[in-house]
């Protein structure tokens, strides 16, 4: 009964930056692994990025490599997406959840993803 919240979404320029935030609430924390996933409607969810438990394992969609980073703050009960050099195509609904993380792929576990947070990337 891990209890995952989004937050950090808003409007933002192209080429600016945003950090998203996922703060868990439950057992087991720091051995769960933490994906982020984003979807726009009519189109499938897509991984974007997850983080293992200990952040020895970290995967990127190409589509995100070399402009977001993943991060984990254990004592704050925190997963982070800082994205930067933000692309219109970047916008979506961004959610996370607890995951399979591997180098090549990420997989969700859950089907419940909760609300998630609408990132905005427009001029």
């Amino acid at each position: 009964q891990v209890h995952l919240v989004e937050s950090g979404g808003g409007l933002v320029q192209p080429g600016g930056s945003l950090r998203l935030s996922c703060v868990a609430s439950g057992f087991g924390w720091q051995g769960f692994a933490i994906g982020w996933f984003r979807q726009v409607p009519g189109k499938e969810r897509e991984g974007v990025s997850c983080i293992s438990g200990s952040a020895s394992t970290t995967y990127y969609a190409d589509s995100v490599k070399g402009r977001f980073i993943i991060s984990r703050d254990n004592a704050n009960f925190a997963v982070y997406l800082q994205m930067n050099s933000l692309k219109p195509e970047d916008t979506a609904i961004y959610y996370c959840a607890r995951v399979r993380c591997e180098r090549t792929r990420v997989t969700a576990f859950s089907a419940d993803w909760g609300q998630g947070t609408q990132v905005t990337v427009s001029s």
